[in-house]
């Protein structure tokens, strides 16, 4: 039986993380604890959870000629992620994430995108290469952590080759709108949908309004993630609102990315959008419970159980 490849194209970081015991800038100087070095970035975390769920997973993208780049890849070939592809932008820096998690778990993140932003044509044209030789069933997810241009190699790649494309909408002002119609979902969360359609949201109506216009951009399938971890969806077929489950946030690092890879895996897998998104929003509910990004990412078990519980509350929306 052939495995499905998940393809994951984007931001690969170090991240430094750190718990703090009051908000930053309510002291000049802030004690932390629990300092942890991890694998970070969207790319990264996507193509964990490929591999922690079965898929053939590939991570493409860029680090830096540096030690870091240990740091950033060595887990996720542990979990049995393809690096093969993954190219090094020669006197540049991997990049880094700072993550600061204060009390109510709501991480804040500086991030220096270094190598990310460092591709050049050879590398851009072995990464579309990468796309145009991989064996169906495929999906490709993108985020706009690196280059705009690399980005519109790759989405313009996987359209010649009829692979499907998930994309996150980080960073927005990087957004190619001309591209949205060659893709099949997008991801992203309320600010990211804000600054790509311009309409302020606020609410779950607001949310649907942005949700609708990029669906009338063309893209077929829109999940824009709420604040309290719940979702708005727009399909063909109609919107819902999916519900976020109680969870005791512990932090909330990843938790976008584990929405967004498990919804790209159940694509992927042939799975109706609706229960794709209820299952992006389970993953993003349980990952909240753990410290770091990868390190609480939940098995496609817990994924599958969680949506179950959830399933009930999900209710239709309409105009």
């Amino acid at each position: 039986m052939t495995r499905s490849t998940l393809l994951s194209l984007g931001s690969i970081n170090a991240d430094f993380q750190m718990r703090l015991d009051e908000e930053p800038g309510s002291a000049e100087t802030l004690l932390a604890h629990d300092h942890v070095r991890l694998s970070g970035g969207k790319a990264a975390n996507v193509a964990y959870l490929g591999a922690v769920f079965g898929c053939t997973s590939r991570l493409l993208g860029c680090v830096g000629d540096d030690d870091l780049a240990r740091q950033a890849l060595s887990p996720l070939q542990a979990a049995g992620v393809d690096i093969g592809s993954v190219c090094t932008a020669r006197g540049a820096t991997t990049g880094v994430s700072i993550i600061m998690v204060p009390p109510k778990g709501k991480k804040q993140i500086v991030l220096a995108t270094n190598a990310n932003d460092q591709w050049d044509e050879a590398s851009a044209q072995a990464m579309v290469e990468a796309i145009r030789q991989t064996a169906p069933p495929a999906l490709l997810t993108v985020d706009y952590e690196i280059p705009a241009w690399v980005v519109r190699k790759a989405v313009e790649a996987a359209d010649q080759r009829t692979v499907p494309v998930v994309m996150d909408l980080s960073f927005p002002d990087r957004v190619e709108k001309a591209l949205l119609s060659k893709v099949l979902a997008v991801s992203p969360n309320a600010s990211e949908a804000e600054g790509v359609t311009g309409i302020t949201i606020d609410s779950p109506e607001s949310a649907l309004e942005a949700a609708r216009t990029l669906h009338k951009w063309g893209v077929s399938i829109v999940c824009i993630k709420l604040e309290d971890g719940g979702c708005v969806l727009v399909t063909e077929e109609g919107a819902a609102l999916i519900p976020a489950g109680e969870a005791d946030i512990v932090d909330s690092t990843g938790a976008g990315d584990a929405f967004t890879g498990v919804l790209s895996i159940a694509l992927l897998e042939g799975l109706a959008p609706l229960e794709a998104a209820l299952r992006g929003v389970a993953a993003a509910n349980l990952a909240v419970r753990g410290y770091g990004s990868q390190p609480a990412y939940p098995s496609r078990e817990e994924v599958e159980q969680q949506a179950d519980r959830l399933r009930a509350g999900v209710r239709n929306l309409h105009e």
